[in-house]
């Protein structure tokens, strides 16, 4: 589940002391990314120890958060995970946010020690027949709960509640429904919306796939090396420039996610390197997307060619010339999109991964990397088309001649 929609309260705090209730003698581990998250997590398991007494019948029997006893022989333990467990046997264990950062997501030395201390340690403390539960949200690919459904899948069940529904979602909420938009005292799902809008915006779609929607993408693309791509404070000098365009005419309206109308400027350098100028991204109607393309291209000046795709069919054909009539003066192409994406993104995936592309800097840099590292299989590729589509026009010309001096001239 996301952070902050409730998943602790629910699946640790309530769930330990109701846990401990079920019959004597009971011992639970609860562990959290440090150990003072884990003496958190315990405080509040025994404040709703000592507000439930007679409901769960049993109270405490002392009040130490690390080690804490309860009146029917119940035991808990809180401890960080790497932390010493040792002596300890549990009927349970509750790892509750095994993940303390992005950077310790990302780091495999941490992973590798979180998993030694899961196999190892942790596992070897359960008596037999005990729970493990994992809480968290998904940080990585490869994070706890990610390396457990690779390597035990059939021993685990899973909850997954998204912020955005999809098909079958377990709450039945329709596919676009935000988390908790049902609950006017919590109006989470507001703050979730408004989260997604904000990921979008500022390019931020990675944090927000693994942490949101628990779907955690790879800081590598699995076609594009994204590491490999360079910042420019300034574009360079050359004068082969194409500003490629890919259309959408859908507007944002409520929970739904459209396509984006793109258009990617791109240079080719007398060295033959390539540099994205400009990533100009906007969702609106059909004559927005008009208005739009003729702005751009008069900001853009009529030394750059305008690419535009055409879709099949008279539809497609009509929509060209429709475009084509509103850019008089400008040196406008289109041509039908052949081919996969991801076939057609390869040449210019190509050079990216050899460093031969550059961004110049932007505020569209970390947008257009979002979406390079998800593709193919990421929801939205309009960038990846557009930059594509502009690589294909920039390599179909051969190169600007280049003189070479030659000795003794």
């Amino acid at each position: 589940m996301p952070p902050g929609s409730a998943k602790s309260t629910y699946a640790s705090h309530l769930f330990s002391a109701w846990f401990l209730a079920q019959r004597p003698g009971l011992s639970i581990i609860g562990a959290s990314n440090t150990d003072k998250l884990a003496l958190s997590v315990s405080r509040k398991v025994q404040a709703y120890v000592r507000d439930n007494t007679q409901e769960l019948g049993y109270s405490l029997a002392n009040e130490s958060a690390e080690l804490w006893s309860t009146t029917n022989g119940g035991q808990y333990l809180a401890a960080g995970v790497g932390g010493t467990i040792a002596g300890f046997r549990a009927d349970l264990a509750v790892i509750d946010d095994p993940v303390k950062s992005r950077e310790a997501a990302d780091s495999e030395t941490i992973r590798e020690k979180t998993w030694e201390w899961f196999d190892a340690d942790l596992v070897s403390r359960c008596r037999p027949g005990a729970a493990i539960v994992v809480i968290q949200t998904r940080w990585h690919e490869d994070d706890l709960s990610g390396r457990l459904l690779e390597r035990q899948a059939g021993r685990w069940k899973v909850l997954s509640l998204p912020a955005t529904a999809v098909e079958n979602d377990p709450l039945g909420r329709k596919p676009g429904e935000m988390l908790w938009s049902d609950d006017p005292t919590y109006p989470y799902g507001d703050v979730l919306a408004e989260r997604k809008a904000n990921a979008e915006r500022e390019g931020a779609m990675r944090n927000w796939w693994s942490l949101y929607e628990q779907d955690p993408r790879p800081l590598e693309g699995s076609l594009f090396k994204i590491g490999q791509i360079g910042t420019l404070d300034a574009a360079p000098a050359g004068t082969k420039i194409v500003r490629a365009w890919d259309l959408a005419s859908t507007a944002q309206t409520g929970t739904a996610d459209p396509d984006w109308t793109v258009g990617v400027k791109m240079l080719r350098t007398p060295e033959d390197r390539f540099v994205i100028l400009d990533v100009m991204r906007m969702r609106g109607g059909p004559e927005e997307v008009i208005a739009a393309i003729r702005n751009t291209a008069a900001a853009d000046g009529r030394a750059v060619r305008i690419q535009l795709p055409q879709d099949p069919g008279q539809a497609g054909k009509a929509q060209v010339l429709d475009l084509t009539k509103r850019l008089i003066g400008h040196n406008v192409q289109s041509e039908r999109p052949t081919g996969d994406k991801a076939t057609r993104a390869a040449p210019f995936a190509a050079q990216v991964n050899v460093g031969n592309v550059a961004f110049v800097r932007g505020t569209w840099n970390d947008a257009m990397r979002e979406e390079m590292r998800g593709f193919p299989s990421g929801k939205h590729d309009d960038i990846v088309d557009a930059a594509s589509d502009a690589f294909s026009v920039l390599i179909a010309a051969p190169g600007p001649a280049r003189l070479q001096k030659i000795q003794g001239f």
